[in-house]
């Protein structure tokens, strides 16, 4: 997020961000300067470029505002459903009971788990390549065969991404002291 006002400056690009991030968003002051929020997001909204159109969906929890892009891609004549996501995982120092600064961070995470489970998921692609096997994935694509599946098609992967975060929210919540 530091790097927003620079990249503006550099490519003219507009910054966005999701309204629940705006806040803290604009208590950053990269170089000392104003944080640029060219446009603020709300769920469902839609940002497109060029010919894709991607789909702004709020899943809270990594911050109030964290935005997973969903958006349609086409291979061999078929569409598929592709989301980017945020982050659905808690760092080490997440504060999850008592937190002064985001009091309903649990029950946003929890809230996130399920819309994850229901969006239509072929493509699972990530804030970072290793929520999604970046690596592996494309060393399979790059291997495969005629009527080979494409190794990114992959819903399964993708529900047990989700299942592992929770796995790992649910064990640092008993940890300090909350229920669900």
């Amino acid at each position: 997020m530091q790097a927003d006002a620079l990249i503006k400056q550099l490519t003219g690009a507009e910054v966005i961000a999701m309204a629940a991030d705006a806040p803290a968003l604009r208590a950053m002051r990269p170089g000392g300067k104003e944080h640029p929020i060219d446009r603020v997001l709300h769920d469902g909204d839609t940002v497109s470029l060029g010919d894709t159109t991607l789909t702004a969906h709020l899943t809270p929890g990594h911050t109030k505002g964290c935005t997973s892009w969903g958006l349609t891609v086409h291979e061999g004549g078929r569409a598929y459903e592709a989301l980017i996501v945020c982050s659905f995982g808690v760092n080490p120092d997440y504060v999850l009971v008592g937190n002064r600064d985001y009091p309903q961070i649990a029950d946003d995470y929890v809230a996130t788990f399920a819309k994850a489970r229901a969006l239509p998921v072929d493509v699972f692609l990530g804030s970072h390549g290793s929520f999604y096997g970046l690596a592996d994935k494309y060393e399979k694509l790059q291997r495969r065969g005629p009527g080979d599946p494409n190794p990114f098609i992959d819903r399964a992967g993708y529900l047990a991404h989700i299942d592992l975060q929770e796995q790992r929210f649910r064990a640092m919540l008993a940890e300090q002291g909350g229920a669900r």
